[in-house]
């Protein structure tokens, strides 16, 4: 990493599209919300299309742009590449980050495939021998009230982890001349409801539970097939009225039980076409002692059911998430005044610029992540054969603290 003497973490991001503009949010307000050692500068973010990006650059806080992301990796001004492309230019740009000394942050899922995430969890491995970071960007761990669930079950607050329900439930693509766009495009997105949004559950629960996915009988489906291109495409079929179309080669939907390695059994459910739900996350963890629900559509709080008490005061009680001894919460606002999606990723850069400026690493690391591109790998072996249980391989490291 190239020598900084003014206590600053210069910044470069490639890719500014929704993922882009929630890190650059974050990047604008950590050092207003959290006192660090470290004092972030936006210094470049990288697009391919030079109009566009001069404009996101000048809209979202960059001090500049440049179109081609090795340069930006050249740089000697900055200290961090944040990866927000999509999934087919994860390993290439991260590779390429780690070898020229620069800390980086992932977008999830890490990569494409198990291969390429092999190869990125080697690539960290070689550059943390030189102090470099990384983190792959699970957001949904930061949000205070799941950060709170992992405390009350670590504390033992459930007894014995018997059950996990999580569901991620999206309605976005459910109208059929919605275009061919890349996260519908295996070559471009590696899987689609899986891992798009089916990632984000599979990493949570873990987190929460500090248990692993060790196994999984799944099925997907692609719901509609062909969706339509751009006309000027070429090499693809038409519709009777001439609109080129193309093969959808991701699923709309997956389904898997599973087994956790502290012997619970689990239940996820990752779907794009569910009517009428936006961004529908809802995790629940069932133990000896009583339960926990999180429902990111209503974030700021958490369902407890405390078995302990006498019969006549049990029942869920709902448990207001915004004290300040909550996590992350000392840095906002008082008790009862409510924080939104995008103080997930403030917090997640909060905690990565902590790391790199304490010299330890973040979580979830690479490794971790490998774990969760694990239980992607297993869910498509099984839907794809139809086999009744596939076992899930596990990285040599431990589930997160």
């Amino acid at each position: 990493m190239s020598t900084n003497d003014n206590k600053e973490l210069r910044v470069g991001m490639v890719g500014y599209a929704f993922m882009g503009a929630a890190h650059s949010q974050a990047w604008r307000t950590v050092n207003r919300a959290f006192d660090l050692p470290l004092r972030v500068r936006m210094a470049a973010v990288c697009g391919r299309d030079e109009a566009k990006v001069s404009e996101a650059a000048d809209k979202l806080g960059w001090d500049g742009y440049v179109t081609d992301w090795r340069e930006l990796i050249a740089r000697d001004d900055i200290d961090v590449i944040d990866v927000c492309t999509p999934g087919d230019s994860h390993a290439e740009i991260t590779i390429a980050a780690l070898a020229a000394g620069k800390h980086v942050m992932c977008e999830k899922p890490l990569a494409n495939s198990v291969a390429e995430a092999r190869a990125m969890v080697d690539a960290a491995a070689a550059a943390r021998e030189s102090g470099i970071r990384t983190l792959c960007g699970f957001n949904y761990r930061r949000v205070p009230a799941a950060a709170l669930m992992r405390q009350m079950v670590a504390a033992g607050r459930l007894g014995v982890i018997r059950h996990v329900r999580a569901v991620y439930l999206q309605d976005w693509i459910t109208d059929p001349q919605f275009p061919l766009v890349w996260r519908l495009q295996q070559e471009r997105a590696g899987s689609g409801a899986l891992g798009d949004i089916g990632a984000h559950i599979i990493d949570l629960t873990q987190y929460i539970t500090g248990q692993r996915i060790t196994g999984v009988s799944a099925l997907t489906e692609t719901f509609i097939k062909e969706r339509p291109i751009p006309a000027e495409a070429s090499g693809l079929a038409a519709t009777g009225n001439g609109q080129a179309v193309g093969q959808v080669t991701v699923d709309d939907a997956a389904l898997f039980t599973a087994r956790l390695s502290g012997g619970a059994i689990a239940t996820y459910e990752a779907s794009r076409f569910a009517m009428g739900r936006k961004n529908g996350l809802r995790v629940e963890i069932n133990g000896s002692l009583g339960s926990l629900v999180f429902d990111l559509e209503r974030l700021n709080e958490l369902e407890f059911y405390d078995a302990t008490k006498p019969s006549a005061e049990q029942g869920f009680n709902r448990i207001l998430v915004t004290e300040p001894e909550h996590p992350y919460l000392s840095a906002w606002w008082p008790p009862g005044h409510i924080i939104g999606y995008e103080h997930s990723f403030t917090h997640q850069m909060r905690d990565f610029v902590q790391a790199v400026a304490e010299g330890v690493d973040p979580h979830p690391s690479f490794e971790e992540a490998l774990g969760v591109q694990l239980v992607l790998e297993a869910v498509q072996s099984s839907a794809a054969s139809g086999s009744a249980w596939t076992q899930v391989a596990q990285p040599a490291v431990p589930v997160a603290a």
